[in-house]
């Protein structure tokens, strides 16, 4: 049995890494439910990466270079909203407006990294905790594959965290798959990482399931050998995910699903489950 499916609880679970990087190889499944059954899974690998030491990031691994080149590579800019901006500028801002009186003590993102110049994230998460490590709040970072993108902020409110991880629910702000409507809400699921790290995303419309997508993780180290390992077993791990992406909506289309127009893009971030306005609007 793997380890992900041993661990049930945050304490099995351990304290989140210390380490500037952590590999988390594991898969990806996504089933919907309704009007017809579509389900698959895939075998993935994701980075766990503490936004303030992308300097020892980048002497982890010479396969891995931060900024800059290399086989595997991770990019601030693939992740901020303004040019210029720090990650972790990036997201001292967006806790700040979600009405966090001080910044995080520490900030980890779980998120692809680029593999030979190529990178997309369906969903990034960070991870923000106090100095005693205790969560203090999580942010979805979504795209879609027309080039959008919109972050749910979410500072963790009372009843929201538990023995066994995080539950969060927001409204959905932005359009994701173009069969489905914006008229659906996102129930989160989370074990944040340690040992093992766990996404759940319960996608439901009218109040009935709709879609179900997860993300199940073993952590390893970020090493030169375990590296190489991810990307021998998953070569070109991104451009697999925007072929896949394609080739299901391809498939669900030739199912039958409907067609859903694009509406305009919501304001870049929404806190809460009420959109807010960016300051200065």
């Amino acid at each position: 049995m793997a380890a992900t499916e041993r661990i049930t609880t945050m304490a099995g679970n351990g304290a989140p890494p210390r380490a500037a990087g952590t590999l988390y190889p594991g898969t990806v499944m996504h089933a919907r439910l309704k009007p017809f059954g579509h389900r698959f899974t895939y075998r993935v690998f994701s980075l766990l990466v503490d936004v303030d030491r992308l300097d020892a990031l980048d002497r982890m691994s010479p396969l891995l270079s931060v900024n800059r080149g290399n086989l595997a590579a991770f990019h601030e800019a693939d992740h901020v909203e303004r040019p210029g901006e720090s990650l972790r500028a990036f997201v001292d801002r967006l806790l700040g407006e979600a009405g966090l009186a001080e910044p995080a003590a520490r900030v980890l993102l779980l998120a692809y990294p680029r593999v030979l110049g190529y990178v997309f994230n369906p969903i990034s998460v960070y991870f923000a905790y106090d100095r005693a490590d205790r969560l203090l709040a999580l942010v979805y970072a979504v795209r879609n594959t027309f080039g959008e993108r919109h972050t749910y902020v979410a500072p963790l409110a009372e009843g929201e965290l538990s023995a066994a991880g995080v539950r969060q629910s927001r409204a959905k702000r932005f359009h994701v798959s173009p069969f489905i409507g914006m008229d659906a809400r996102y129930d989160f699921r989370v074990l944040p990482p340690g040992r093992a790290v766990r996404l759940r995303i319960n996608e439901t419309e009218g109040g009935e399931p709709l879609l179900a997508a997860t993300f199940a993780g073993t952590g390893r180290a970020l090493d030169t050998a375990g590296l190489a390992a991810c990307l021998l077993r998953v070569p070109l791990l991104t451009w697999k995910v925007i072929v896949a992406i394609h080739w299901q909506a391809l498939r669900l289309w030739w199912k039958g699903a409907r067609f859903r127009k694009s509406p305009p893009p919501p304001a870049p971030a929404s806190y809460g489950d009420r959109a807010r306005l960016e300051p200065g609007e």
